[in-house]
This record gives C-alpha cells, sequence and structure tokens, in this order.
C-alpha cells in the first residue's frame, strides 16, 4: 500500500468518526469541535487530491468563520437537552430506516460502473507552472459563470430575506425609530438644574 492510500484511509476513518460524534455527542459544543475536526480532515483529503485552494478555504471559511459562530451561539444559548432528546426512541425507526435508504444508495452509486479506479484514474502529473486556483477560477468564470451568478443571487435573496424577518414588528418588543433618535437634540435630552449652594 503506498503512502498516499494510507494517509487517505487514515483521513477518511478520523472524519467517519468526528461525524458519528457530531450526532452523537450530548455536549453540543462537543459536537461542534467535532465538526471541526470534520472540516479539518476534509481539507486534509482535498490536499491529497491535489486541490490547496478548496483545502485552504474550507478550513479558513468553515473552520474559521462558520464554526466559530455556531461555538458562539451554542455557548451563549441555554439549550435544554433534555427537552432536545424527547421522544428520541418514538423517531428511531424512521430516523434507521432512512439511514439505511441512504446507505444502500450510496452503496449503489460507488459501487457502479460510473466510479472506482477503472473509470477515474488518477489524473496526470500537473506541468511546470500549474496554478490549481487559476485552473478554479477560469472555469468559475467562463464555463460556470451563470451557475456562479444564480448561486450569488439566491445567497444574496436569502440574506435579505433573513434581515427582513429580523426586523419584522412583534409584540412586546421595544422599538427605536432610527430618524428619531438622529433628529434628537441636546435640549430634548439633558435640562440643566440650578441647585441652590447653602452655605454653613
Amino acid at each position: 500500500m503506498e503512502f498516499k492510500t494510507f494517509v487517505f484511509y487514515v483521513l477518511s476513518a478520523i472524519m467517519v468518526f468526528a461525524g458519528l460524534r457530531v450526532i452523537t455527542a450530548r455536549n453540543p459544543v462537543h459536537a461542534a469541535l467535532f465538526l471541526v475536526l470534520a472540516f479539518f480532515t476534509a481539507g486534509g483529503i482535498w490536499l491529497l487530491l491535489a486541490a490547496e485552494f478548496l483545502a485552504i478555504v474550507l478550513v479558513m471559511v468553515y473552520v474559521g468563520a462558520v464554526m466559530v459562530l455556531f461555538l458562539f451561539v451554542v455557548m451563549m444559548l441555554d439549550i435544554n437537552i433534555d427537552r432536545l432528546r424527547e421522544g428520541f426512541w418514538s423517531y428511531l425507526p424512521v430516523g434507521a430506516l432512512i439511514g439505511a435508504l441512504l446507505v444502500v444508495e450510496m452503496a449503489l452509486v460507488l459501487g457502479g460502473r460510473y466510479f472506482g479506479l477503472e473509470a477515474m484514474p488518477e489524473p496526470p502529473a500537473a506541468l511546470a507552472g500549474y496554478s490549481n486556483t487559476r485552473e478554479l477560477g477560469r472555469l468559475l468564470y467562463t464555463d460556470y459563470a451563470y451557475p456562479f451568478e444564480l448561486a450569488s443571487l439566491l445567497l444574496l435573496v436569502a440574506m435579505v430575506v433573513a434581515v427582513t424577518l429580523t426586523l419584522r414588528t412583534r409584540k412586546g418588543i421595544r422599538r427605536v425609530d432610527p430618524a428619531v433618535q438622529v433628529a434628537v437634540k441636546r435640549a430634548d435630552c439633558v435640562e440643566l438644574v440650578s441647585i441652590p449652594v447653602e452655605k454653613e
């Protein structure tokens, strides 16, 4: 067995273990940390596939930004774990059936003629001066320009909808009009009171 294949199997085993711990860990903080481990090992697998740019983006964006946000949210919220686990055993048969179907589908797809070493041989060695990032950018802005723009529009719409949902009026919440705040003058907020001084 080659060293590259051995490293791939080791990283894959760590990633599968981390993925299982994400869904089985009782503590949400531990689950988020195992997800960080899964992202790191996925970045290592991308490096083995000579996709350095994708590996760095995975580590920087997901581990450096998204997972830090997850950890802040999980640690700041008071999550009632016992309430979340209510009814776990009643949903277990349905979840196990769906999981088994997913495993069968993945086995059928990966075991077919479209995957494997015969269908997808190892790519040839890169030429001198070849840049993975440049090639990815060329494909992204030429062959996949329209899907890329469509995905950016969908993300923009999702961001606007998220902001709109947070700004909707709800009962029992004190709201302040920013225009009124800006128009406030000093005389409206500060009152000078003359207090007589008592001499002894």
